[in-house]
């Protein structure tokens, strides 16, 4: 029933590369999908290789399925001009608003309203009607990271001060209610590190007690060892047969030199004690008891191509 999918995690797990791959994943058999970023950083066009994106919903793909995805990029004082159009009609004057700062005042002095702004925005557009169906069939946020995730979400809470009634009060009590509703899935990306897992446990417990619903952990960047188990166990406690590793340097026609065997044998071990922090963190993830999805390391950068191979991993 999901159609607003919120994506959000540690800087530098990858969560806008996630978001875009899932936007890509969903655009399956026809549908469209809408793809939103509220940070400003204009990843999604440096993702896509397009032109900055403007206050406008902009097609920026086709789908593996043939559906399209459009980005939009949604700017806080933009969304306030709409806003005061759309509730208090100022045409004009909302514009003569911008030109002296007023815009960047108001929400320089009240913070929370930036937030509400910039979720009312998802909301339009999710709810969003044309021609008697849904303009979009899904909608992913690439939203804030997991340290500011629940202060943006909490909408309700951050216009407690600033309105008790009235249209600002009721938007954020409507936007609220489809966060928690049926509709929506928050997604969180983190990698195998203590810092990403540890935020993503602290996420997940603030955004249950909001009533906010957990989608998937999205485990980005993850990498396989090519060595068994019995193999990383010896190695960890560099225990590595010196005579083994000689012999299979020789094999592979490289050199076998004490050194070399040596230097191989301190990588193997390094490598083992990763890989047994990765699975120490792995188990702290899967203890939440959420629906965990793999996502492989790609070592040679993302570009247009990797994200459609993303989505089709996403898709599987």
């Amino acid at each position: 029933m999901a159609r607003l999918h919120v994506v959000t995690g540690k800087g530098g797990t990858g969560k806008t590369t996630v978001a875009a791959a899932m936007a890509l994943a969903l655009a399956d058999e026809g549908r469209r999908v809408l793809l939103i970023e509220v940070e400003g950083r204009q990843g999604l066009a440096q993702l896509f290789d397009v032109p900055p994106l403007p206050y406008v919903e902009r097609k920026i793909a086709v789908g593996p399925g043939g559906g399209e995805v459009f980005a939009l990029a949604v700017d806080a004082e933009a969304a306030l001009l709409e806003y005061l159009d759309m509730f208090y009609h100022l045409g004009r004057a909302g514009k003569v608003l911008d030109k002296v700062g007023a815009v960047d005042f108001v929400t320089t002095i009240a913070p929370g309203l930036r937030d509400v702004l910039l979720t009312g925005k998802v909301y339009e557009a999710t709810r969003r009607k044309a021609h008697g169906r849904l303009a979009y069939d899904a909608v992913v946020l690439d939203a804030p990271p997991t340290g500011r995730i629940t202060r943006f979400l909490n909408v309700n809470h951050e216009v407690a001060g600033l309105a008790k009634v009235g249209p600002i009060r009721n938007q954020a009590d409507s936007i609220m209610g489809m966060l928690r509703s049926d509709i929506t899935r928050v997604h969180l990306v983190t990698l195998l590190e203590e810092m990403p897992v540890q935020e993503t446990l602290d996420a997940v417990e603030h955004l249950e007690a909001l009533d906010l619903r957990i989608g998937s952990i999205i485990v980005n960047m993850v990498r396989h060892s090519p060595l068994d188990d019995d193999t990383l166990t010896l190695a960890a406690r560099e225990k590595l047969p010196l005579a083994e590793l000689t012999k299979g340097l020789k094999a592979a026609g490289l050199p076998a030199d004490k050194q070399t065997v040596a230097g191989l044998a301190a990588e193997a071990h390094d490598h083992a004690v990763r890989v047994g922090l990765e699975r120490e963190n792995r188990g702290r993830i899967d203890a939440l008891g959420k629906k965990v999805v793999d996502l492989g390391l790609v070592a040679d950068g993302i570009d247009t191509g990797v994200l459609f191979d993303l989505a089709e991993e996403l898709t599987a």
